[in-house]
């Protein structure tokens, strides 16, 4: 027989204490049906006047059903010749990807640093990336524009790219998730066997961090797909903007069409509605284990 030990008095106290319910009651479950809704309403509002016709938009009261014109209203859009929207698509596209892309690479790679090697004034520069933060971005456009004046390229989708290649924030998300997700004593084991750093890298670090990197990749996407200001700075008169460029140059003028606004609006949410469905799972659990290691 076995000798069992006795039990300890917070054992005991979580052995007598009853399982609670964490289950919401119909109050909890209607409050998210009705932030869900209202949240949900402004896309269903976008899509309803993105099918509908002149007339249904100036009704008096409003439609609230869709109609059947979205094919023909997205035609009217993608046929414009003073707005090219498909190639403002694809540079949207580019744009956002290489980004994000890059975004992850460098600012995986520099939490990596931050949070995991031990080099002199480390602390201080990560506080002074954290500074950064809090200075806005409208304070710095007019340099901006001036040293890619210098580079010559202004007007051209580099312009765009190159100040969004790494972000303050992302690297200190990086550096929080990678404190806490990797112990130390994996990369010390790694490098008694002779791994080296980008090797670490690679290997330890990439796949542990792989929902946080889905959660930065989802938000780096959005925020540049739906940047407008430094865009419509740097392309300013040229032919092919980004989406949200030419969607301002579909809502400009006299007499404003909106069912093409918002059906072109329509168009530009589509990619990221599928960059959702497709990543939302990852980015939920990335979500969830970066609150409970916090």
């Amino acid at each position: 027989m076995t000798a069992t030990l006795p039990a300890t008095p917070r054992k005991r106290a979580e052995i007598g204490r009853a399982p609670q319910d964490t289950r919401g009651n119909w109050r909890t479950y209607l409050a998210l049906t009705a932030v869900m809704l209202v949240s949900a309403f402004p896309l269903y509002w976008m899509f309803v006047i993105a099918t509908s016709t002149d007339e249904a938009v100036s009704s008096i009261p409003p439609t609230v059903t869709p109609s059947g014109e979205l094919m023909n209203n997205l035609r009217e859009v993608f046929s414009l010749q003073q707005v090219y929207f498909a190639a403002s698509l694809i540079n949207s596209v580019i744009v956002a990807s290489v980004i994000t892309l890059s975004t992850l690479f460098f600012c995986s790679l520099a939490g990596f640093a931050f949070a995991k090697l031990r080099f002199k004034g480390r602390n201080a520069l990560m506080v002074v990336v954290i500074l950064t933060l809090t200075v806005p971005n409208q304070l710095g456009v007019v340099a901006l524009y001036i040293l890619m004046g210098k580079l010559n390229w202004n007007g051209t989708l580099l312009a765009v790219i190159a100040p969004g290649l790494v972000t303050a924030f992302g690297v200190f998300y990086m550096r929080q998730f990678v404190q806490h997700a990797v112990p130390d004593e994996l990369i010390e084991s790694a490098r008694i066997d002779g791994a080296l750093t980008m090797r670490i890298y690679w290997n330890i670090i990439l796949p542990a961090i792989r929902p946080a990197l889905a959660v930065l990749g989802l938000l780096t996407f959005v925020a540049t797909w739906n940047d407008f200001q430094w865009p419509l700075i740097t392309l300013n008169g040229t032919e092919f903007p980004t989406s949200m460029v030419a969607l301002s140059d579909l809502a400009s003028g006299n007499y404003v069409i909106y069912r093409r606004v918002l059906a072109g609006a329509f168009a530009a949410t589509v990619p990221l509605l599928i960059l959702l469905i497709i990543g939302g799972r990852q980015i939920v659990r990335g979500i969830m284990e970066g609150a409970v290691k916090s």
